[in-house]
């Protein structure tokens, strides 16, 4: 990214800030609803902020404050594979400052304790985890007196993105996945076998891919197409978005503001089969943010270090030779931007 383009984000994320209401960020974690995961909320307080830790994150929150009235409005946010919520804190607390609260279901199968299902399987459930993550925010009288839920934002990131993406009324089908591998295995091979193996240029690399061919045939034949929408969220915002197995058609006219963010140095998910192809099918759609030098870690803020990751992961989502996370700061407040413009009366 060149540094006239460092600059002109680093101005508007100063400028946003300048209006914004700094808040202190508080921190409560509720059980989920229906056996689900615990879901994390980040919300203004008056309280003061300590230090908190979890893993080698080490952030500032109030722990278990009283929430303080904020704008009114909740913003869920969906975590890709294997997340956990303090790899968006940075963008929660940019959310927080302009007055929402932040709302971050666990998806069950597919989070930092527990890789049992993700993939398709994840990606059937996800969208239901969040339409009951904001029945439990609703169900807590802390913040049910102080949201309007007729008018929810949700943010989702990788295979978040996938679960922001079915919300705004994409169709999709394990079939689809199956045959976008089937057609572009080569060339979009860490987004069909995720972490199990990697294409090196060598010997077994047509052995990797016909093995793979044969597991993605045989487990994914269900061409049964997959929707959820739920009335109450009125705006959203994919970012990296795994989105090749969707047929691209429900994308022409997404009944609520569709945002996309995407990276051009993207390694897991090949922007030209994922959010480049949504941006293509999408003409409604807004274009938050295009990093052309950024993989698809770049998102993630406060980034995990690579010491924490298993290597073909740290391969995957580290950041590129030449990429400038100075500019995250900006992205995050554009992303809020989004929301305030579309939520907000």
């Amino acid at each position: 990214m060149t540094t006239h383009c460092v600059r002109r984000l680093a101005a508007f994320a100063l400028t946003m800030a300048a209006t914004l209401a700094q808040a202190a960020v508080g921190l409560t974690i509720l059980p989920g609803t229906a056996g689900d995961g615990p879901v994390t909320l980040f919300h203004p307080t008056a309280a003061a902020e300590t230090p908190f830790v979890r893993g080698p994150f080490q952030m500032h929150y109030a722990v278990n404050a009283e929430p303080a009235r904020g704008n009114g409005r909740l913003v869920v946010l969906s975590h890709g594979s294997g997340g956990s919520p303090w790899v968006h804190s940075d963008l929660a607390r940019a959310l927080v400052d302009a007055g929402f609260v932040v709302a971050m279901p666990e998806h069950r199968g597919d989070n930092h304790r527990d890789h049992s299902t993700p993939g398709p399987a994840s990606w059937a459930v996800r969208p239901l985890e969040v339409s009951r993550a904001i029945d439990a925010v609703g169900a807590d009288p802390r913040f049910a007196q102080a949201l309007v839920f007729g008018a929810v934002g949700v943010y989702g990131m990788s295979a978040g993105g996938h679960t922001a993406l079915s919300l705004a009324g994409g169709r999709w089908s394990p079939a689809g996945f199956r045959d976008h591998c089937a057609a572009h295995l080569a060339d979009d091979f860490p987004a069909c076998v995720g972490l199990a193996t990697r294409l090196t240029g060598g010997t077994f690399d047509g052995l990797k891919k016909w093995v793979a061919l044969r597991i993605i045939r045989r487990r994914f034949d269900d061409a049964r197409p997959h929707t959820h929408t739920d009335p109450r969220v009125r705006a959203i915002v994919a970012a990296v978005p795994f989105a090749a197995d969707f047929d691209m058609a429900s994308f022409a006219a997404p009944h609520v503001p569709l945002g996309i963010v995407g990276a051009g140095q993207d390694r897991w998910l090949a922007p030209a089969f994922h959010s480049g192809a949504v941006l293509a099918a999408c003409k409604p759609c807004e274009r938050i943010a295009d990093l052309p030098e950024a993989g698809h870690g770049a998102l993630l803020s406060p980034a995990p270090p690579a010491e924490a990751l298993a290597p073909a992961a740290a391969a995957l989502l580290g950041d590129p030779p030449g990429f400038d996370r100075r500019v995250l700061p900006a992205v995050d407040q554009r992303i809020a931007a989004f929301f305030v413009r579309h939520l907000l009366p």
